[in-house]
């Protein structure tokens, strides 16, 4: 997969970035985000994209954060502005929180959208596993330096990202993804994500929920790397969608075509909500 693009456009409160009001979000490190996909102006999770961002301002900032607000801006940016610049209707968005002065501020960015390879082969990915596990990992923060650096550290190794790991070799997710393993149990396929510290990401919710119905049966045990030869397949989970694990160290999965399957399936059904 690609590095992001550049950003296209950045408002902060619903006013186009300056220098002047970039300087607080450039060179402070305190704040949150979350990272969405939006197509036709609709979003996948909105409801949990709202919750995460007002939750997480309240753990930070003592203060709630109004999900109108939150979409009024999101919308703002997308609809482009009377000096010429066009509506977007396809799209990377990201809401990131700051408090320069004690009050919630909303920066929004637009990148391109982000789409996967229609084949699963084409999306599977390597992961190296490395000793690090992100600080109050419940929360989607900012400064994130380790998770980033390993991340590079494993591309240059030849992997396309990072694994994070704590003491013992148990496994918490991936550098900026959730993910999940999958067992042969007498009762068919499970599907276990590791419950180490890590971030609950909103692809990873809305797929947990709705994989029992789909005759995958979900659970949340303790994964380590002397586990990995155990599972039959892995597959990771973000904002840009669903992809099989292909190798995770010398640990290689073959591409389960029906899990990833029935796994795609439920996240395409997923209904579009409207910003």
């Amino acid at each position: 997969m690609t590095p992001p693009a550049l950003v296209q456009r950045i408002e902060i409160d619903g006013r186009p970035a300056t220098a002047e009001n970039l300087l607080w979000p450039a060179l402070v490190n305190t704040g949150h985000f979350t990272a969405m996909q939006v197509r036709g102006g609709k979003v996948r999770g909105i409801d949990l994209h709202l919750d995460r961002l007002d939750a997480a301002t309240r753990e930070l900032f003592g203060r709630g954060l109004d999900g109108e607000r939150v979409r009024g801006l999101i919308r703002h940016i997308l609809r482009g502005d009377p000096a010429g610049a066009s509506a977007i209707d396809d799209a990377s968005v990201r809401v990131h929180v700051h408090a320069p002065e004690g009050e919630p501020s909303l920066m929004v960015t637009v990148r391109p959208p982000t789409v996967l390879p229609a084949a699963m082969a084409d999306r599977a990915r390597a992961l190296m596993s490395v000793p690090y596990q992100r600080p109050f990992a419940h929360i989607k923060h900012l400064g994130g330096f380790g998770q980033a650096r390993y991340g590079e550290l494993a591309r240059r190794a030849g992997f396309d990202d990072a694994l994070l790991t704590g003491p013992g070799g148990q496994i918490s997710e991936g550098a900026v993804t959730n993910i999940a393993f999958c067992e042969q149990t007498p009762g068919g396929p499970r599907i276990v994500w590791p419950n180490a510290p890590h971030l609950a990401g909103i692809t990873m919710r809305l797929i947990e929920a709705r994989l029992p119905a789909a005759g995958l049966p979900t659970a949340h045990a303790p994964v380590t790397l002397a586990d990995l030869p155990s599972y039959t397949a892995a597959f990771v989970t973000n904002a840009w969608g669903v992809s099989p694990v292909r190798r995770v160290d010398s640990v290689a999965y073959a591409v389960d075509e029906k899990l990833m399957e029935t796994v795609a399936g439920v996240y395409e059904e997923v209904s579009w909500d409207t910003v």
